[in-house]
Formats: C-alpha cells, structure tokens, sequence
C-alpha cells in the first residue's frame, strides 16, 4: 500500500521532510502490519494528547478530493464485466427515452416543460440502486424506501417502461394527465405525486428539502415502530437521492443530527454532486462536496466521497508526488464545470497542464482519452462498491456524495452547460450525436421522431433487468394503497373516551383539555390504544399533556440513561426505548415530518396508524405549510391540533404566535377537513368522525381542528335534537327563534361572545337574536361550491340548495358572522347566505394584551357583536345607533385594526 502521496499535502509548510517521511512511513507500517482500527487508535490518542498539551490543533475538516474507498477495498461487480456492460447499457437506453419522453413532449406541448439533464447525470446512481439494492415490498419483506430526486422523474418513468409497468402510451401522455384520462390512458406527473399517481409514487419529492427531512424522520419512525414491538425488524433501508443544490434548503439540513443521534444506521443519503444548480454552479467558487462532507461529518454522519470513475485509478497511481491531487484540491467547481463543458485537448491544457507532474501524468492519455474521463457517479463499479459500503455500514446514516456531469452524454447541446437544466428541445444533430455516444441500437429516422426503444422481451438486456428486479421482491416504485382487512382497526364507541364531553352538564374546561383528556383515554384502548401516536414540538406541559408522561412514556432508541429531576411527581418526563409519545423538541418541521411518516403508515408499512400532531396553531400551515402540503400528496390520514388558536384567545403572545389565517390556508388544501370548535361535544363528534372515514372507510383525508386554552362552561350534547350532523357539516343553532331580527354565526372561542351577544340585545335594545354555532366555514364553502356547480351543470334538474341556504332560508334576518380568524374565512360563505350579510374578524398584526382588550381591539367581543348587529336592525337612525354605542362601550372612532 503506497501512500507516499500524502507526503505532498504540506509539501509548503514542511521544514524537515526527513522527518516528515519518517512519521508516515511508521504509520503506513501500523496500517500495513496491524490494520486500521489501530491506526484510527493512534491517531485519535495523538489527538488528545495535542489538546491536552495545548498544541490546539484539529485535523483538516475535509479529507483530499479523492475517493474514499480504495480501489483495493472495492468488491467485485456482481456478474462481473459483462453483467456490468448490460446494465450500463440499459442507463443508456433509459437516458435515451427520458430524452425522447421530455423533447417529444415539449416538441407538440412547448409549454410543458420537463428536465433531461438531472437524469442524464444521476442515471448511473439509480441503476446501481435499482439492480442491486433497491428490495422491493413482497409477502416476506416490507421494502426498502426510497425518495427519488424529483427531477429524474422521467427516468423513473423510463426504466417502468422497460419493466413493464408502463406502457409507451403512458410515456406519450407525459406531463397531460388530464388530456390522457380523456383518452381512458395514464398520464404521468411532473414529479413524484402519490396523489396524482397512487399505485406508483410513494413519496412526493417535488418541493425541494421535502425529501431529505421527510427520510430522516421516516427513518426513526421506522425504528420507532420496530422498537415498539409494531413491525419486525427486517433491516429495511431508508434510501433518498437528492441533488447537490437541494442541499442549501434549510429542510434538507435541518435534521442531520437526529439520525446521527438516533443512530440511523438504515438511513442512506445519495446526494448527486453535479456541481450545478439551474442557474449555474451550486458552489462556483468553492467545492460542494467539500462543504457538505464538513456539514455531514461534523453532524455525526459517516460520509462516503464518490468522486473519480475507475479510469483515474492508474493517474493516481503515477500520482507520485501529490500533484494531481493537489490539482484536484485546489480547482473549484466553477472550473470544474468548465471542464465538464469541454473537450480533451481543452482539459489536458487547462487542467493536467498546470505542472509538470500533471503533464507527464497525461502523457500516456490521448485527447479522446481525456474527454471520456469518468466522474464516479458515472462507473457502476466505483457506485456499486459505495452503495455497498453504506448498506454495510453499523452506527451511523451515511451520505454518498456522487461526483458526476450535469447533463451526462447531452454534448454540446447541454453536458456542463449553465443551461443545461432548462434544455427540453434538442435538435436532429444533437439527437443523432446522443444515440451515437451511447451506441443505441436506433436509426436515424428513428432517432428524428424520438422513437421509444425497448430491447426484445428474449435480450439479454431485459432478461438481465426483470431478473435483478425479480430478485429485489419486484417492480420499485410501487405503493400499495391501503392496508389489508387484518390490519384495519376498530374505532371504539365514542362513549368509551368522550362520555364526559357528551355530558359535561357545565363542567369548566377548555377545548384543548377536551382533546388531550380524549387522547389519553384513546390511548388505553385495548384495540385502538397502541396505534395512538401522539405528537409534539416541545409543548406538551403547554397543552396539560404532561399526565401523558407517566402513562405513555415518551419514545427514546435509548431509553432514560438518567434520573429526571422531577422523578418524584405524579407527572415525570418518563423516556422509554417503547415509549408511544413523540416529543421532538422545538421543531416544527421535524415534528409534521414525523407526523407524516405516522400519518401515511398505512401504505408505506401496511400498518394504519392514528397521529395527532398538537401544536401552536400559528406555527403549522403558516411556518411549515409546504411540508403539511407534501403530507396531504402522500395522501396522509391523521389529525392536525392547532392548539392555542385565534388571534383573540393567546392573550399576551402577540404578532407572531396569535393565529388568525390557519384555517384560510386549510382551505386550499383539498383533502384536509378542518373545523373549529366551540364546546367539547363538538370536538367528540368530530374526532370520532375523522377516526371512522380515516380508519374504517379508508378515506384519503386528513383533520386540521383548532382548540384554544380558554376555560369555559360545557354544556352537554343536546338530546332534543339531533345536532350532529349539523356539527359535521359545518353549522348548527342553538336554539331557534322564530321572530328573530338578527342571526349570529359565531365559530369557536367566539361563539361565547356571540351568546353574550344575544343576551345584551334581548336584555338592552329587546332585539331577539338567534345563534349558529359554526364549527367550519370551509365545510360550507366547500358544500356550497359543489351545489352551485350541480345546479350548473344541470339545468332545469331541480338540486340541492347549499346547506347554508338551506339552514337560513327560512328567514330574512340579517345575519352577523364572527370568527377568531381573518374575514377571509367567514367570507367564503357569503355567496350562499340568503339575507344581509355582515363579516367581522381579526384582521391585522396580533397584538400582546389581554383577551379582552384583544377582542375589543379586532371589534369580535360580544359588544361589538351586538353594535353590528343593531346596525343592521335600526339600520340608517344615527341617533340610535350613538346612543346604542355609548350604551354599549363601544369606540366610534378608534382606528381599523389592519391599519395600525
């Protein structure tokens, strides 16, 4: 083993080489008669001797620009050469109909865009993984997971053509999924959308940053379940492969200490370095890979670099004296992509001609030789021999940073270019100039009309490929839809854990402990109970949920290597190795991301959980929402707590913790059901609701249900009446007034006021006032929308009425709606209320304050409530509405909240 190179690392610095060579050759004699392990031992004790002697030094944060697996280290290719020739072969014919699937597209459809160059640079990476290391779901094994790097969708879709799963009509109808339903065909998503496509993708990627934190936590959700005694333990892996750029996401850095922490040895990042992001270099003046090894490493992560393909092998070998490396070293991306973009005359002057050592070493190399160097994420053997090293690894997530060429094998018309990312129409030349790089079997007129091609069903090509993936457990990606009949689980009688909401009889509490009272008993359900995963970001105290503690524990991969300070109370931190609660500090993002993971166990694992993520309302759709997003695309079944919700209700908080617009961006998720409740029966009824169409019909829908800290008297479920439907579809009243002047809807913490309301308007102007409880305006609209497009579309068909019309047309009194929330929300109904309609909210920067001062400040405390509502009634008698102001309290000229 020659390691004489390393004597030229501080060749600049090094005032005794003598000695110098005499210290390297002592360890190359540890390593060559000892081993490794002894090696790493020295050098670490020589470490701590350097700090404790107060040397204070530290090794270099990054190792050389070279590989880290030895050419020596790497084991042979499975099949060897030739069953290496076949699958490079195949990346070749699936970069060819990625090509012809984005062009063609683009050609008739110049508008639909699409992306060539990062498949055409990671192919290599997914056709190792594909061939030999992706397992796929089967009746004996759960799978591997993988999140696929969005922009390589196409070829993702390629390699499904050759295997079968889709056909060419499905690659013609890329990027037209509406047009192809027309035409009884499959059409294919932009990026990967289980939403869009349920059978395939499991993981929606499209968003950049979405991914990485989504497997880490995916991960430990894993490990989470398997420590629980939930699913065996099968070594499933966790693979994600994503591109150098994404990495400057914040989301895509955010939980790299969590694996290393929680030791996710089944966690395995690829990370394509192509060095360029779609504008230009990802780090022009510095080195990507370097920057994320030092990110990664100092992160605890084990890191594999995958620089140089097998033909560099012998130039580093010839590297005597360190000058090739150092060439590598110091020569930043920007450049290297300049090389990229050139050719080998161009490379052997600008590159190898910088000294004399480089130039010997490229004598032997012609200028053909040159351009067809390889990066490692290009050479099967080079990936194979990493993949199988983080497969192998114990202790610790590992990272592959794969060096390769963006735009690999597009030439002239995009291999390094700074436009190469937007490059989705190629000319005939360029085509022909393709085909050719890669020796495909396709004619020139062929090549011209961008021909799909597919290798005899008899070639050794396809043998070769439905083999390596038969032995894999079958086609990847594939998502099973939902989990079998045995697997389903029974949602209890709502009696069993909301009998005290149902009977409250006026009993104090808030809707938040309504929630986290239900939950608890969930919890000790002997058939429901251990598939409660209940969800925090370092709130639980907060939202009375420490009780839980004792009860639950909370889920540590170690346990509790320590004695809590407040071990002797009722209501200790409690870790445990089979702890059911997931307290994931303060992390917003990591805690919808475990959510998520809980949320679509269903299919990934085919074992139905239930999550209920409670938070700080503000802190959900608002600073997390792209992530709640990905979560409803994977089609997501859970609910979603915006606990101390409403501008109103968190008094003292202000600007950035009072929730007032959650709910406004609920709406525009399709699949998210969202309420806000006022009393406690009402979260009973919806709960029990969301647990039956999630868990017993399998329905595709997640919760999103407000709660607030408020306390307040619970009035019991009416039994007069049968108001649960009403609860469920968004609106109820309360009691019905038949000479009612005005009508008040009110929604959660405002229902209150808008009784206080009625009250002083009965008692003080004798105005009779009838009073909604609104538990969702966004069910409404959605109600309302659909009905409208009904009576639309068919006309002269007698149709349902929208609810809302249905509920208040029995009447003309106008009617007054409240929420804690912007008038947005309460403004999405206006089109079916059939009277007068007047909307009031919160509109405006949160304030620190009392509730009262609040409300009184946003104009929704119940004697604004009533000031409208006289408004209305007495309608343009300035004198009586003065004399109802001062009678009221009420501040006739204080300025409009959204304008202070």
């Amino acid at each position: 083993m020659d390691l004489s190179s390393a004597s030229g690392i501080a060749k600049d610095i090094d005032i005794d080489a003598q000695e110098t060579q005499e210290w390297l050759q002592a360890l190359q004699g540890v390593l060559q008669e000892v081993g490794p392990d002894r090696a790493r031992f020295l050098l670490s004790r020589m470490s701590a001797a350097a700090q404790q002697w107060g040397i204070n030094w530290r090794d270099a944060r990054n190792t050389p620009y070279i590989n880290t697996i030895r050419p020596e280290q790497e084991p042979p290719f499975p099949g060897g050469s030739d069953a290496q020739a076949i699958e490079e072969h195949l990346a070749s014919v699936m970069r060819w109909n990625a090509l012809a699937m984005v062009v063609r597209a683009n050609r008739a459809y110049g508008e639909l865009g699409g992306h060539i160059a990062s498949y055409a640079s990671a192919a290599d990476l997914f056709e190792v993984g594909f061939n030999h290391f992706f397992r796929a779901r089967d009746e004996q094994f759960a799978g591997d997971l993988v999140y696929f790097q969005p922009h390589s969708a196409p070829g993702i879709y390629a390699r499904a053509f050759l295997e079968g799963a889709l056909t060419e009509d499905d690659l013609g109808f890329y990027r037209r999924e509406i047009e192809a339903k027309k035409h009884g065909k499959q059409g294919l998503s932009s990026y990967p959308h289980p939403w869009l496509m349920p059978n395939f993708w499991q993981f929606p990627t499209g968003s950049m940053g979405i991914g990485p934190i989504n497997a880490i936590y995916q991960a430990r959700f894993l490990r989470y379940l398997e420590h629980r005694g939930l699913l065996q333990d099968q070594g499933r892996k966790v693979w994600g492969v994503f591109g150098d750029g994404e990495m400057d996401e914040p989301e895509s850095l955010a939980a790299l200490s969590l694996a290393s922490r929680e030791k996710l040895d089944n966690l395995i990042f690829v990370v394509n370095c192509n060095l360029q992001r779609l504008d230009g270099p990802v780090r022009g003046n510095g080195h990507i890979v370097d920057e994320l090894e030092t990110i990664f490493a100092g992160a605890g992560w084990n890191v594999v670099k995958l620089l140089w393909g097998s033909d560099w092998d012998s130039l580093f070998a010839r590297d005597k004296d360190g000058e090739l490396i150092d060439a590598l070293n110091r020569t930043v991306d920007g450049q290297l992509q300049t090389f990229a973009a050139n050719d080998g005359a161009f490379n052997r002057e600008h590159f190898f001609g910088q000294t004399a050592g480089t130039r010997r070493i490229a004598e032997t190399l012609t200028d053909e030789e040159i351009n067809r160097l390889r990066r490692g994420g290009h050479d099967m053997k080079k990936i194979h021999a990493a993949y199988a090293a983080a497969a192998n690894h114990r202790g610790q997530p590992t990272v592959i940073l794969a060096q390769t060429k963006k735009g690999y094998g597009m030439g002239a018309a995009g291999e390094g270019k700074m436009t190469t990312h937007q490059q989705k129409k190629l000319d005939e030349e360029v085509l022909i100039a393709f085909r050719n790089r890669f020796k495909l079997p396709i004619s020139d007129e062929e090549c011209k009309n961008l021909a799909f091609y597919k290798p005899a069903a008899d070639s050794a090509e396809m043998k070769h490929l439905l083999a390596r993936r038969a032995s894999l457990g079958g086609r990847m990606p594939r998502r099973v839809a939902n989990a079998d009949d045995k697997a389903q689980l029974r949602v209890p009688a709502i009696e069993t854990h909301a009998k005290f909401a149902l009977e409250a009889e006026g009993k104090e509490m808030s809707s938040t402990m309504a929630l986290v009272r239900m939950l608890g008993s969930m919890l000790k359900d002997a058939d429901l109970g251990r598939y409660v995963v209940p969800i925090v970001a370092d709130e639980a105290r907060t939202f009375g949920m420490a009780n839980l503690f004792r009860q639950v524990g909370i889920y540590s991969s170690q346990g509790q290597l320590y004695e809590p300070e407040d071990i002797g109370s009722i209501l200790s931190y409690r870790e445990a190795k089979d702890g059911q609660i997931l307290e994931e500090g303060i992390t917003e993002a990591g805690a919808i991301s475990s959510w998520t993971a809980a949320a679509t166990s269903y299919s990934v694992h085919g074992l139905p959980m239930l999550p209920f993520y409670i938070y700080y309302s503000m802190f959900g759709f608002q600073r997390i929402g792209d992530l709640i997003w990905a979560a409803a695309d994977q089609r997501a079944r859970g609910f979603l707590i915006g606990a101390t919700s409403g501008r109103t209700t968190l008094g003292g908080e202000g600007l950035q913790h009072q929730d007032g617009s959650s709910h406004v961006t609920a709406a525009g998720i399709p699949n998210c059901v969202s309420y806000d409740p006022a009393y406690a029966y009402e979260m009973a009824v919806i709960v029990d609701d969301g647990m039956r169409r999630m868990l017993e019909r399998n329905e595709d829908v997640f919760y999103y249900v407000t709660v607030t800290n408020e306390n307040e008297e619970q009035p019991s479920l009416p039994q007069d009446r049968d108001v649960k439907d009403g609860i469920l579809r968004g609106m109820y009243c309360l009691a019905l007034q038949a000479d009612a002047q005005v009508r008040l809807l009110a929604a959660g913490p405002m229902l209150k006021e808008a009784l206080s309301a009625a009250r002083t308007l009965q008692e003080q102007f004798g105005v009779t006032a009838e009073v909604w409880s609104v538990t969702s305006f966004t069910e409404l609209a959605r109600d309302g929308i659909a009905a409208e497009r009904q009576a639309r579309l068919q006309p002269g068909v007698k149709s349902v009425l929208p609810y809302v019309t249905q509920q208040l047309q029995s009447g003309k009194a106008p009617v007054i709606a409240v929420s804690d929330y912007v008038r947005t929300l309460s403004e999405s109904i206006r089109a079916y209320v059939p009277a007068r309609y007047v909307t009031l909210g919160t509109d405006g920067f949160g304030r620190s304050d009392t509730r009262a001062n609040l409300r009184d400040f946003f104009e929704v405390d119940a004697r604004w409530i009533a000031y409208t509502a006289l408004t209305e009634v007495f309608g343009a008698d300035a004198g009586k509405l003065k004399d109802a102001a001062v009678k009221l309290g009420v501040d006739l000229d204080k300025p409009l909240s959204t304008s202070v």
